[in-house]
């Protein structure tokens, strides 16, 4: 058949691989969306409390754990209440409206793939409407071609939001710092009170080695 002689010429391989890309996105985006975030639970506060401070010596020792005034717990530092979720949230990043959830320390690398692999989605696909495009100027090519153009321009749209953000959290990450920290470095009292910018930074490498592994 036509369609077994496309598969031995590899003529299928694209499209498959472009499939399983656009399949990977949808599962990479329920697993960020319906997993925990790192909401902070009552019974972990004291491990946490003794954990950062062997992780974090840079932050001034006299900057103590508050109580949340929403949900009561004792907030880890770098942690932040979300209003949307109703939760203390570790390692806070920023709650995303698309995922209808909080972006924190334990699904923040998953969100980064998430929208690694997006981005090739949408680059391919960009790529496949610009290649079904032939400019002419008639009505008559406008109005068979109209949906292709309307779909290229959104591809171009989407794909500029997806990159500025992989490249502003991938830089964030970099620095060892979260959108929530970068974004009101002056209203957060270990920022605040700490002479250095980044007071996590421990240096490129180390920081990428310890957020993906």
């Amino acid at each position: 058949s036509d369609l077994q002689k496309q598969a031995e010429r590899g003529e299928l391989l694209q499209p498959l691989i472009f499939v399983l890309l656009g399949l990977c996105s949808v599962l990479l985006y329920l697993k960020v969306s319906l997993m925990d975030p790192g909401f902070v639970k009552p019974e972990e506060e004291a491990g946490k409390s003794e954990e950062q401070s062997i992780v974090i010596p840079q932050v001034p020792s006299d900057i103590k754990m508050r109580r949340c005034g929403y949900c009561l717990v004792k907030q880890p530092m770098r942690a932040k209440h979300c209003q949307e979720c109703q939760h203390c949230v570790r390692r806070y990043d920023h709650h995303c409206p698309w995922l209808e959830n909080c972006v924190g320390e334990k699904n923040h690398p998953l969100f980064i793939a998430y929208l690694s692999v997006q981005l090739v989605v949408l680059l391919w696909g960009g790529h496949v409407a610009w290649s079904g495009l032939y400019f002419e100027q008639s009505w008559d090519w406008l109005k068979h071609n109209i949906f292709l153009l309307v779909s290229f321009l959104l591809i171009v749209v989407f794909t500029t939001v997806v990159l500025l953000l992989l490249i502003s959290q991938l830089y964030l990450i970099s620095c060892n710092t979260t959108t929530w920290e970068f974004m009101s470095h002056h209203r957060i009292s270990y920022l605040r009170h700490s002479e250095l910018e980044h007071p996590f930074d421990q240096g490129v490498i180390l920081n990428l080695w310890r957020f993906f592994c």
